[in-house]
């Protein structure tokens, strides 16, 4: 493994400024949750810690709220979603450096968060006036139906540390268009942005109580309590398999609705006949986007072996010349992980798989001086039976595995139990094509690294998840379908 070096930050007061000015804003309490700068390691904030009453009081309110909120026009909420996207844009930098400063990634990634995020509150305010319903008679004649949407109720948003503006503006903004109360709890990580994003919808227009959010270091209790609240009637959850199946069971009690967005182990194949230049600038998008920490990360990256050394090589060479440091640092293009935890997960991870025949070809050092940082890392010829090929890396490690036919790319690339995202890199429309159907994934980059879109349905297959975020199909997930069968008189 080769060493690292970290980056020093450059001309980062200015930028700290700005981050801690917001900080400010919020008037938070002096003691409670810790929030760190993972950057650092220092402590940037405290957050409510609040206990079970606190979290069904919130309940009770946006409960209350949402009544009226439910009774508004199309148009009305439409016109909130549009001032608060209007002021999410006016707040484009105090929103990115707060997101650098709590959860790290590079200051031009984070303005690109802040991009992502408040499309998906543009989107919604356009898909509010077009709620979804028909007419139609009944085959057998004698009466005619009607089919409306209505809103499901108060849901409950649960939300992850690495998008802190996005995944929380996909879950509010179509519960808000849909009509329905929310209460969101963010990560405690990296629970800043979502705070004041909130802050700004209600600024906007937002009914103080319509989106209560609850922070709390208690996640078990706080779920077990809400999803069995009977005011609530929707869970959003993304984050881990293993939370997510928890949560299911609790919904079952009342039979919730469920959007679950959960663990991913995603694929990308390279096949002969791709353009080299545009794979490898696709694989480090797909694998750098957010410090890998994206749960549609390039986690297994199969190479078909006629390209494969040169791939490897040029691949090498990009992940080799990347800055590592501090998110304010003009020059950096990745910033830390969120933890020590995930950085010594990073080094266990590279380390086992280079014992079972792993070769590294760049990377794999931690940087010295402080914050969690790891090298970007690409390690070549891995095992398909190691770790690192089985699990979700959330990290910068490319592991490279080679095959020979697209048969053999496609049965390692479907052999695991989740389905979140793949993608696929050659220059044949039909390759392309035949291989994105066969894959068992819910989203598909054909020759791009970053598929995401507000105007498309995000969502995963087998244990990657239920339900779609984003798009028309997102907005569904918070509306019921209801059916009016109205007697039709007799033409007789």
């Amino acid at each position: 493994m080769t060493d690292a070096t970290l980056l020093p930050s450059r001309g980062a007061s200015d930028a700290l400024a700005i981050a801690d000015g917001v900080i400010e804003s919020l008037a938070l309490p002096a003691d409670g949750i810790r929030v760190d700068d993972p950057a650092t390691g220092d402590e940037i904030a405290r957050i409510p810690d609040l206990d079970v009453d606190a979290a069904l009081d919130a309940v009770v309110r946006a409960d209350r709220a949402g009544r009226d909120w439910a009774r508004t026009t199309p148009r009305q909420r439409a016109d909130v979603l549009h001032a608060w996207w209007q002021l999410l844009i006016d707040h484009t930098e105090q929103l990115a450096h707060l997101i650098t400063r709590e959860m790290g990634k590079p200051l031009a990634e984070a303005r690109g968060e802040v991009k992502y995020g408040t499309d998906f509150v543009r989107w919604y305010a356009e898909e509010a006036v077009r709620p979804g319903g028909g007419f139609r008679e009944a085959p057998d004649g004698g009466a005619h139906i009607i089919t409306r949407r209505a809103p499901v109720g108060l849901a409950v948003l649960i939300t992850p540390w690495n998008f802190p503006l996005a995944m929380a503006t996909r879950k509010i903004a179509p519960a808000l268009a849909a009509g329905c109360p929310v209460v969101v709890k963010p990560a405690t990580l990296t629970p800043l942005t979502t705070i004041y994003a909130v802050q700004l919808a209600v600024q906007a227009g937002v009914p103080e109580d319509l989106v209560r959010v609850v922070t709390t270091s208690s996640s078990s209790a706080f779920s077990e309590a809400v999803l069995r609240d009977a005011r609530v009637r929707k869970v959003s959850f993304t984050g881990s398999t293993p939370v997510g199946k928890t949560l299911l069971s609790l919904a079952s009690e009342n039979v919730l609705r469920c959007s679950m967005e959960l663990g991913g182990n995603a694929p990308l194949l390279v096949f002969d006949d791709a353009d080299l230049e545009r794979a490898v600038a696709g694989t480090v998008a797909a694998k750098l986007r957010n410090g890998g920490q994206s749960c549609i990360a390039a986690n297994r990256i199969y190479v078909q072996e006629g390209i494969a050394d040169d791939f490897v090589e040029a691949l090498a060479e990009r992940l080799g010349q990347a800055t590592v440091g501090s998110g304010f640092d003009p020059e950096t293009t990745v910033g830390p992980l969120i933890d020590d935890r995930a950085v010594r997960q990073m080094r266990e991870l590279a380390q086992e798989a280079i014992e079972h025949g792993a070769v590294s070809r760049a990377g794999g050092a931690t940087p010295a001086g402080a914050g969690n940082f790891f090298a970007p890392t690409v390690l070549d010829h891995v095992p398909a039976s190691s770790r690192i090929a089985q699990s979700e890396i959330f990290g910068p490690i490319a592991a490279v595995q080679r095959f020979r036919t697209e048969d053999e790319a496609l049965e390692r690339a479907n052999a695991t139990e989740f389905g979140l995202a793949g993608y696929v890199f050659t220059e044949s429309l039909d390759r392309a094509f035949a291989v994105a159907d066969r894959l068992e994934t819910g989203l598909v980059g054909i020759n791009q690294g970053v598929p995401s879109n507000a105007a498309a349905p995000f969502g995963g297959v087998k244990q990657s998840g239920l339900g779609r975020e984003g798009s028309a199909e997102g907005l569904e997930e918070y509306q019921s379908i209801r059916f009016y069968n109205i007697a039709q008189r007799s033409r007789a």
